[in-house]
């Protein structure tokens, strides 16, 4: 049920006193909507408000654009504004050091959140203690002189470390063989060239092929 008019107009003038800012009917009737005031009455009651000299009005066009009496309300001298402004500054200092501490609680809680459980420690701890047992059998195996792999799967090691030299080996040989023949005709000098494109070699950064390929006789002579 809609607010009778006389009770309209009061809701629509402590709106408009209210906001203390220029407003249009649409401004007033949507923010009024939860009092179940249509835009029709909202418009009427703003006239009327207008007539009676409670509020006044300004027209831009077809639009009128409603704004509260500003005689009715108490200006603040010089004085009074720096004191005012004074208590905002103060005012927002509490609340930043209010957020602050906020954030210091917020970041405390999420540090006790990841900490771990007395379950989860021991849980963590069971496991650990099984690694270390298993690291230890491994060892005394090694200190026993038992071979822990296998010949079949050190040849097959082997074989794909043998595989991936080759591989290395043919594609420094095709990258060389490129490089050569783009350099061979180019005005440019090859190392300022090769320090342009940002081509790095092996020895570039410290890599020796032949300290890889001395691995593999290395480990046949151990065998």
């Amino acid at each position: 049920m809609a607010p009778k008019a006389d009770n309209t107009e009061g809701i629509v003038l402590n709106f408009v006193n209210e906001q203390n800012r220029p407003l249009n009917v649409q401004n007033a009737a949507d923010a009024l909507q939860k009092f179940n005031l249509k835009k029709a009455a909202v418009q009427k009651a703003l006239d009327n408000l207008c007539d009676s000299g409670k509020i006044s009005f300004k027209e831009y066009g077809k639009q009128k654009i409603y704004l509260a009496r500003q005689d009715q309300f108490d200006i603040p001298d010089t004085e009074e504004l720096n004191r005012m402004k004074e208590e905002n500054a103060n005012l927002q200092e509490k609340l930043n050091e209010q957020k602050k501490a906020i954030s210091e609680v917020e970041a405390e809680m999420k540090s006790l959140q990841s900490n771990l459980t007395l379950e989860e420690i021991h849980a963590k701890e069971s496991k650990l203690r099984k690694e270390v047992d298993e690291m230890e059998k491994k060892l005394i195996k090694l200190r026993e002189g038992v071979t822990l792999v296998s010949l079949e799967e050190r040849k097959a090691i082997e074989g794909l470390y043998s595989e991936a030299l080759n591989q290395w080996r043919r594609r420094k040989r095709m990258f060389r063989d490129v490089w050569d023949a783009i350099t061979e005709n180019s005005p440019k000098n090859p190392k300022e060239f090769k320090e342009e494109l940002g081509v790095e070699y092996d020895e570039d950064v410290g890599v020796n092929f032949q300290s890889f390929a001395d691995l593999i006789q290395h480990g046949k002579k151990r065998r």
